[in-house]
């Protein structure tokens, strides 16, 4: 089967036709809100003006048309009189009293040439075609030559008959009746659509908010209304919510139960030793002991997460003062430095924990830490370097997986249990932010964790 080719100008159109649909949709507001008001008084306005147009164009034009033939069945009526022998100063006054127009006449002299037609020639045309078919004989018009008044000259047997009229009174304007119909209903339209619609994107925004808060970890009261596919959306939110609190209470309690029993076998274990006669062999076992005994905490930390601690305002910079003086005390260089108002709605000990973790993994492999918070509008951003071996790029992302072991330059299970950046993660991302790993200025690894104010 042969491929059917297009031809090149059918593919120069749709080229282009893309092109402008790309170059629209760039300049299109991309909030649900503005797009649903442009869906809305869109075709409105533009039903409006379509019927507007076609039919008070037309009233207009049937209108003007029959105000141009009674003025120039006024202007035949002038000249049946000149050309009857009535005196010029009694069609003068008859002219103004009756018809309302100024008239003179110029004697034999010849017509001006024409004149160009104006952009909107409704009256020029109306006014031509009646003068053509009444009085048939030559002519002049000047429709455009004053704003308010109408110029015709007629070739008589007396001479030029110079004729000034009204504008209104052979032309019915229709300009600002459009305009002031069109704004007018524009305005009515707009009002209520904006009325309508904001009644209808609030329940999404509240939504979205619920959401974001949810994601974020913080508490919040939601109850969905709106349109049905709205409310729809949000009982699907609120039952997925409570499945997830419902999974994080039964892994809850589930560990709770599993830290009683593991507790309880490790203190058997103590009583057991301090039983027994000190000698290498149990100071060993002892050892042990209290390494299963802080592994078991790594792991029950890792696994509760955030718990049921609700989320507050909290001072960072008290946090990271805390460490600076925790780290010091380890014989560990440490500096502070921050910009902003280094405030955050966080869970303290949650966010604690995770702070403390970062700094623990900087002690472990270097000498010299530095902990800066940036604070903005929209984001907390803490980096904790230190001037260690560092993590090469393609296995940062590996240092956050549970029990995974690196190069010997860097071993996570080195004096720990390899979970440190596994649970400061898990809190990050239970806050809405992230935990990231990159070079340090210092040399070594730079740990950063953003989390939203």
């Amino acid at each position: 089967m042969k491929e059917v080719r297009l031809p090149p100008s059918l593919d120069k159109v749709r080229a282009i036709w893309r092109r402008a649909m790309i170059a629209l949709g760039e300049r299109m507001p991309k909030g649900l809100y503005a797009r649903s008001l442009l869906i809305v008084i869109v075709p409105m306005v533009l039903l409006q003006s379509a019927i507007a147009y076609f039919f008070m164009e037309r009233h207009w034009q049937l209108v003007t048309q029959r105000l141009s033939s009674a003025v120039v069945s006024d202007i035949g009526a002038t000249i049946d009189l000149i050309e009857s022998g009535a005196s010029m100063v009694a069609v003068e006054k008859i002219a103004e009293n009756r018809w309302g127009f100024s008239v003179k006449l110029l004697g034999p002299e010849p017509l001006p040439p024409a004149l160009p037609k104006p952009f909107f020639a409704l009256l020029d045309r109306a006014l031509t075609r009646e003068l053509s078919g009444q009085l048939r004989r030559p002519f002049w018009v000047d429709t455009i030559g004053r704003s308010k008044l109408v110029e015709v000259r007629v070739q008589t047997e007396a001479g030029v008959l110079r004729i000034f009229t009204n504008r209104n009174a052979a032309y019915a304007s229709n300009s600002h009746i459009f305009l002031v119909w069109m704004v007018v209903t524009s305005l009515v339209l707009l009002g209520v659509a904006i009325a309508f619609l904001r009644n209808q994107i609030r329940p999404i925004l509240r939504l979205a908010h619920a959401a974001e808060d949810f994601g974020k970890g913080r508490d919040f009261e939601f109850r969905p209304h709106g349109a049905r596919e709205v409310r729809q959306a949000g009982y699907s939110f609120v039952k997925m919510k409570q499945r997830i609190e419902r999974a994080f209470e039964q892994r809850t309690t589930m560990l709770s139960g599993v830290s009683h029993d593991l507790r309880t076998i490790l203190t058997r274990f103590r009583l057991s030793l301090a039983m027994l006669p000190e000698n290498s062999d149990n100071e060993a076992m002892q050892k042990d002991v209290e390494e299963m005994q802080r592994m078991l905490e790594a792991y029950l930390a890792f696994s509760r997460g955030a718990g049921g601690e609700p989320a507050v305002s909290t001072d960072i910079l008290a946090f990271i003062e805390e460490l600076k003086a925790d780290a010091e005390r380890h014989g560990h260089a440490t500096r502070i430095s921050h910009s902003g108002h280094a405030v955050a709605i966080v869970r303290p000990d949650s966010f604690k924990r995770c702070l403390t973790n970062l700094v623990a993994n900087a002690q472990r492999y270097g000498d010299d830490i530095a902990i800066e918070a940036i604070c903005d509008a929209s984001f907390l951003t803490i980096h904790v370097d230190d001037d260690g071996p560092g993590i090469p790029a393609e296995h940062r992302e590996d240092a956050f997986r549970p029990f995974h072991r690196l190069d010997e330059a860097r071993n996570q299970d080195e004096g720990g249990t390899g979970l440190g950046l596994a649970i400061a993660r898990d809190i990050a991302r239970a806050h809405g932010g992230d935990v990231s790993l990159d070079v340090s200025p210092m040399g070594g690894l730079r740990a950063s964790v953003r989390v939203p104010v």
